[in-house]
């Protein structure tokens, strides 16, 4: 596995893949590696493509000073995932090259209307500028490639999905499957920092998630959502059921396939969970 930690090799190594005719595969990070991320890596890899993995704690989607101070940093035993799981090249670039003018504000900023707007966008102001940008930037360097993302952040799929048909990007996005440990808790760093009641308390969202009943339309959905969380005691964000598109709320008159998204805090630990839910029409 090649290691790299700046933007001009990155994207010379992007480039040489091509130009020998290979398919080149990006799966973007931000370290700290789980097993949700080496399914994206071997998902990558057993396409057939160049498999080029980014580790880049982006401060641009932190509006909370504590979080990013906070979020974890494992360079070692992340390059270790990464080389277990197939990945081709490692590129850890610098924070100056990145954002040359952070700490001050970077004068270019993408934004996403509309579904970067809500639920997550709304509750944590910024947040889906700055993976848009960045996703963008990241885009730019590696140039034309299939990029893989987690399903668990189902909504910043949806977010970086209308950007690249927005501005005409050569990048195919392929969203993979959650991960989820054996008793149905989302794969995620901030996991480590429950403790064993908390995570027991975690469970609340995945079990709300299986609660939901295809029969039921949307504001039923969104009771027993919100009932489930409520017993378990956890502070909630959100509980809501979209068209996976648009983000819109449903209505009771919707049927068909839609999302259900949950987010709230345990133990001061923000975790999110969501799964595919189908609707069927109240009768009137």
């Amino acid at each position: 596995m090649e290691q790299l930690g700046d933007i001009k090799s990155w994207r010379r190594y992007a480039d040489e893949q091509r130009a020998r005719g290979r398919d080149v595969a990006l799966v973007p990070t931000m370290g700290a590696l789980h097993d949700g991320h080496a399914s994206l890596f071997r998902a990558a890899k057993q396409s057939g493509a160049v498999v080029i993995a980014t580790l880049f704690v982006n401060p641009r989607q932190f509006g909370d000073a504590a979080d990013l101070k906070a979020y974890p940093r494992t360079p070692h035993e992340d390059a270790v995932v990464a080389k277990e799981n197939g990945v081709d090249c490692l590129v850890e670039p610098s924070l100056v090259e990145m954002w040359p003018d952070y700490p001050e504000a970077t004068p270019t900023t993408v934004s996403v209307h509309g579904i970067g707007d809500v639920l997550e966008g709304a509750e944590r102001p910024g947040h889906f500028d700055g993976v848009a940008s960045v996703v963008t930037k990241l885009f730019s360097i590696t140039g034309l490639c299939r990029a893989y993302f987690g399903e668990k952040d189902f909504q910043q799929v949806a977010v970086v999905r209308q950007m690249v048909r927005d501005l005409a990007l050569p990048v195919q996005i392929v969203g993979c499957p959650i991960v989820r440990d054996p008793d149905g808790l989302a794969i995620s760093s901030r996991n480590d920092l429950l403790s064993v009641e908390g995570r027991a308390q975690a469970l609340a969202l995945s079990r709300s998630l299986r609660s939901l009943s295809p029969a039921d339309p949307a504001s039923a959905q969104r009771r027993r959502l919100r009932d489930v969380l409520e017993a378990a005691g956890v502070e909630i964000a959100y509980a809501e059921i979209v068209e996976p598109t648009t983000f819109k709320a449903c209505r009771d008159d919707e049927s068909g396939p839609r999302r259900a998204l949950v987010a709230g805090l345990v133990e001061g630990v923000r975790l999110i969970d969501n799964a595919p839910v189908t609707l069927v029409a109240q009768a009137h």
